[in-house]
């Protein structure tokens, strides 16, 4: 009994190296898409909501600008 314990711890030992040696590593370079996504869209609704509050001054602005440089 004693023979079979140890054969068997044996070889439990040796399936766990050989399956630490076979396992694909994560890749730190894969990065969190769920995140990026929420960066994004909030980048979008800031941009959104500045040009809707600025959008008007920076539409006098452009055209200021622009009728002075055809001067």
């Amino acid at each position: 009994m004693k023979i079979t314990t140890t054969a068997l711890r044996l070889a439990l030992l040796l399936v766990a190296a050989v399956s630490a040696l076979v396992r694909v590593p994560e890749d730190p370079e894969r990065g969190d898409v769920p995140g990026w996504v929420m960066i994004t869209l909030m980048s979008a609704v800031l941009v959104a909501a500045l040009l809707a509050i600025a959008g008007p001054a920076l539409e006098g602005l452009f055209n200021s600008a622009i009728d002075q440089v055809s001067r």
